[in-house]
């Protein structure tokens, strides 16, 4: 078994050729959901754990995550993952072991519009009460913490001092590591073709490269994940969704300065520091379904006065901002626009992560606990995932949040 990583940690699968006939447990898909998930079902002593990814780690929605890490939602069991999984973030050396997050904890703002003042209060309360750290800021208090903020069209906002963003690859990298470390398997270049079923139950995974023998699955394959699903007549709904970021330099008043991360419910845009001196938005309003095997990974032309106009909506310093790149990637959105995690009750030893809608980086370290609690235990112990499970569609009760700020999900770009 060749296992190797070059200089700057960057994990790198096996060859195809080595995959084995058998596994006690496949994941699918070499995500950070996927590789959160192989760690800690490692790290609980499973042995013979195989990760598939079709293409290279990260390659998907992980690679082109924006990786805000905060803990401010709409309801509390989204806030609970983030709550649960800034801890792995801070305590990295210690939960992981390997690698490094680059968690830069400079501080989160939750902008709303003013008549949504009293929403926002009560999810602050709501996320007080499970010991988040977040608090009611007014316009005074907004210019003191930052003071290129444009704050004269909100009344109050959210302040997470402890929250931020993180390096995305080199937390998955750090995840792919820890895990091979643990003597999980990954295999790049090694698509799963179809989930192979028997006597009503998980059988098996096929891949160009041969069937691996297998009685538990856990698809966590992002954009793909309906390919997988569908032919075992699971429908849920799931569709891949194309966005797009942009990139702009600093104008010279922020040099040595910076700015918070934040998200801004008005002008339906998210946005952070992103390297030396620039600025990562993302401030898209349309749906673009997508094939993500054939994403084009620029960025429209269109999009960049979209969210340059979003950008010196919130700091008006960056009106005149130079615009420096940029990507498209795309996630899977479910019909509610929140994460199904799920043992899929209609098949035996299929759990699911997916539907996210481009949520779940921040999320992903408690998820994999919760996934890894629940095929070893019996039930996920860190949060209670029923909100989550893949029943509510047809249950005819999608999740809706009672106390979201009018920015519907399959509308916006959301971090």
């Amino acid at each position: 078994m060749t296992r190797h990583q070059d200089p700057k940690g960057v994990v790198h699968g096996e060859s195809p050729r080595d995959l084995p006939r058998g596994a006690g447990i496949v994941v699918i898909g070499g995500g950070i959901n996927g590789l959160s998930t192989a760690f800690q079902l490692a790290k609980r002593g499973v042995r013979e754990v195989v990760v598939l990814e079709r293409r290279h780690l990260g390659s998907g929605a992980t690679g082109k995550s924006g990786a805000l890490v905060r803990c401010h939602y709409a309801n509390v069991p989204e806030a609970r993952l983030t709550h649960e999984s800034i801890r792995i973030f801070r305590n990295w050396n210690d939960e992981v072991g390997a690698g490094s997050p680059d968690f830069t904890s400079i501080g989160f703002v939750q902008v709303v519009a003013p008549e949504h003042e009293d929403r926002l209060r009560q999810n602050v309360a709501d996320q007080q009460a499970i010991g988040i750290e977040t608090r009611v800021v007014n316009r005074e208090e907004l210019q003191e913490i930052d003071p290129h903020l444009y704050t004269g069209d909100l009344t109050v906002a959210a302040y997470e001092p402890g929250s931020g963003f993180a390096d995305p690859n080199a937390t998955l990298h750090g995840f792919a590591r820890a895990a091979k470390d643990l003597a999980v398997r990954l295999f790049e270049e090694t698509p799963a073709t179809s989930i192979q079923t028997s006597g009503g139950r998980v059988s098996g995974v096929e891949t160009p490269f041969g069937r691996i023998a297998t009685d538990t699955v856990v698809v966590a394959a992002g954009s793909w994940a309906d390919r997988l699903l569908t032919p075992l007549e699971i429908d849920l709904g799931l569709q891949p969704v194309r966005t797009q970021v942009v990139v702009f330099r600093w104008p010279p008043q922020l040099e040595g300065r910076g700015h918070r991360v934040v998200i801004d419910a008005i002008n339906h845009s998210w946005l952070r520091p992103e390297g030396v001196k620039s600025t990562l938005i993302g401030a898209e309003r349309s749906v673009l379904t997508a094939d993500p095997d054939v994403l084009d990974e620029s960025v429209d032309a269109a999009a960049i006065p979209v969210s340059r106009q979003a950008l010196a909506a919130r700091y008006p310093v960056f009106a005149n901002a130079v615009m420096r790149g940029g990507w498209s990637g795309t996630y899977m959105r479910s019909p509610d626009g929140h994460p199904i995690i799920d043992q899929i009750p209609s098949l035996p030893g299929l759990w699911v992560m997916a539907g996210d809608s481009g949520t779940s980086f921040k999320t992903a370290p408690a998820i994999g606990i919760c996934l890894a609690e629940w095929i070893v235990d019996g039930a996920p112990g860190l949060v209670d995932l029923t909100p989550f499970r893949a029943s509510r569609f047809a249950e005819g009760v999608p999740w809706l949040d009672a106390l979201s700020y009018g920015d519907d999900r399959q509308l916006t770009v959301s971090r």
